[in-house]
């Protein structure tokens, strides 16, 4: 078991060098400053692409935690680089907050304050803070922080508004994507806003971020865990009335840790045993979106019976890391089982082995979705944390 143990740790540690050298090599935007917007899957570099908010946060989430996990110079210089790009260049220095793009040349292009966005600017800061303990990074932070509690959340319902405009007046379309439904309280972005402010609250432990932690944490079992199928709930009116049926095997799965591990930030006994209690019965559920061939499918609606049968990188990723947690918590091997499977799986259909970084997924198939390398979704960020959170637990 431990020469397994070893090997497995072993192969992990090395797709995280695999990672982060891709990113190094690849993502830097020589010609017009911070990184690439986008590189298709056949490796081409779009030159003109928009730069998202959402990616260049997450670059400097992973390039941040690289280094205060290995204290390479060259993952302090990335970070540094996604800092300073998300400081000049998507800063809203007037009305507050950050923009959702800026085009390639670094000039705002979409002015909306998406609070997702924001989430995941307050996750990157607080983190590449720790690095360095530069106060400017910390004030960015925490300014992240008052605007959404400002601005984002609903004091008579409770949890936060999806979008708002360049001031911060109300807008008509709120949607993340295309993809999503135009709803004004989803899922996903509770689930990166209560992620982002645990990072926040390890470097700024304030009682009021302690309070909102605890408050978005009832939120999810209030509203967003459905209690017969422990499956989450996608998208919400203001009152919290469900607005779809929608399941999202992925989203379930990587809420089960960290929703586990907002609970065990706040040191509170009673309430890490509620949501241990709670992530194995979501592990559970995601579980029923598992495939003979160890991989997870994307998502699945009941009321069509459609299912979503490819297999999306970031899916196997958070995969990993919610079942070695459901392991931990219970000690049975049945979860240790899915981390297996899928990390076999990954290797065997979504690592880029000649180019380098993970294809974006494969159908039904096993044909590659030609998905982007890099661009506004695709980032280093999921597959990078699996990792790190591997290498950290093992």
């Amino acid at each position: 078991m431990l020469e397994k143990q070893a090997h497995f740790k072993s192969e992990i540690a090395n797709e995280l060098d695999s990672i982060l050298d891709f990113w190094v090599t690849h993502a830097v935007d020589i010609t017009l400053g911070g990184f690439v917007g986008r590189i298709d899957s056949q490796g081409i570099v779009h030159h003109e692409a928009e730069k998202g908010c959402v990616l260049n946060a997450r670059i400097l989430w992973t390039f941040a935690a690289a280094f205060n996990k290995f204290k390479n110079p060259v993952h302090y210089l990335l970070a540094e680089r996604a800092y300073n790009y998300i400081q000049t260049h998507f800063h809203d220095l007037k009305n507050g907050g950050v923009y959702w793009s800026v085009d390639a040349a670094g000039k705002p292009l979409n002015t909306r304050k998406q609070i997702y966005g924001l989430a995941f600017t307050i996750y990157g800061l607080s983190e590449f803070y720790q690095n360095n303990q530069k106060q400017e990074v910390l004030d960015f932070a925490i300014s992240l922080f008052e605007l959404i509690e400002k601005y984002s959340y609903d004091r008579e319902d409770g949890g936060y508004w999806e979008a708002f405009g360049e001031n911060w007046q109300p807008m008509a379309d709120l949607r993340l994507s295309e993809k999503d439904r135009n709803d004004p309280k989803i899922m996903n972005t509770h689930l990166h806003i209560i992620e982002a402010y645990v990072n926040l609250y390890r470097i700024w432990p304030e009682q009021r971020v302690a309070s909102k932690i605890r408050h978005l944490l009832e939120v999810f079992e209030k509203h967003i865990i459905d209690p017969e199928t422990f499956h989450m709930k996608l998208f919400f009116n203001g009152k919290w009335e469900s607005q779809s049926k929608a399941i999202s095997y992925g989203h379930d799965i990587e809420a089960t840790w960290l929703l586990h591990e907002a609970a065990e930030v706040l040191h509170d006994r009673d309430l890490i045993k509620k949501w241990e209690d709670i992530a194995l019965r979501m592990a559970d559920a995601a579980a029923r979106g598992f495939m003979p061939d160890g991989s997870l499918i994307h998502e699945y609606n009941p009321e069509t019976h459609h299912a979503d049968t490819h297999r999306e990188w970031w899916v196997s990723a958070e995969g990993m890391v919610g079942y070695l947690n459901a392991y931990q918590i219970s000690n049975d091997n049945r979860y240790l089982e899915k981390v297996t499977g899928l990390w076999i799986f990954v290797q065997q259909h979504l690592l880029d082995k000649g180019k380098g970084e993970w294809f974006w997924g494969v159908y039904e198939d096993y044909s590659k979705m030609q998905e982007d390398k890099i661009g506004f979704w695709k980032c280093p960020y999921h597959n990078a944390r699996a990792c790190l959170e591997i290498l950290k637990r093992i």
